[in-house]
């Protein structure tokens, strides 16, 4: 997955594939056998001599070194772009792999944060309250900072799912209509 697929509430996996030698987990599952895979292997034997002596392999000069979070890839998480114009948030629950244009998170409440954090008026939040780095007049970098000082508010029952408006969010945040008219037309402007 690449930061320019992830899309609000969403994304469009343009069909890439990661080659992911990696070097196991121990105790939890195997290294990656490069002779189970002999195209690969192939293909990788056409750069023998940069890989033969490279001071990051794993078990073998074919093998990632070890992933201190290579199981997290496989949980559900919310994949999200580095660089945005928008409020773009995916819930991932199949395990994708992402490029360095991305970050994930990790909770029990994927589901409700992605819902919050893809809405509008979390939108504004970034653009306008939260420290983040601006790229010209519609862009924005997300930061690891600012969403520590994000106020998410954790449900008291049903999670909320992405099936909900704007409007029940603003409601959650208790936004008065001249708020919640601002947000709008800031957002939409």
């Amino acid at each position: 997955m690449r930061g320019r697929d992830i899309k609000r509430y969403g994304y469009n996996w343009a069909n890439l594939w990661l080659i992911n030698t990696h070097n196991g987990v121990r105790g939890k599952f195997p290294p990656i056998d490069i002779n189970e895979y002999p195209a690969v292997k192939a293909h990788l034997d056409h750069y023998w001599e940069q890989i033969r002596d490279r001071a990051d392999q794993g078990n073998t000069p074919y093998n990632l070194r070890n992933c201190a979070y290579l199981e997290d890839f496989l949980k559900p998480k919310i994949i999200y772009p580095e660089t945005t114009q928008g409020a773009y948030f995916a819930l991932d629950t199949e395990g994708l792999f992402i490029d360095k244009t991305c970050f994930f998170l990790i909770s029990p409440l994927a589901e409700h944060l992605q819902v919050i954090l893809s809405s509008k008026l979390f939108e504004f939040a970034y653009k306008r309250l939260f420290s983040s780095v601006e790229l010209g007049p519609n862009g924005y970098q997300y930061n690891k900072q600012a969403f520590l000082k994000l106020p998410i508010i954790k449900p008291l029952g049903n999670i909320i799912s992405r099936e909900v408006s704007d409007n029940i969010i603003y409601s959650l945040y208790r936004l008065t209509d001249e708020e919640v008219q601002y947000v709008e037309n800031t957002i939409n402007n």
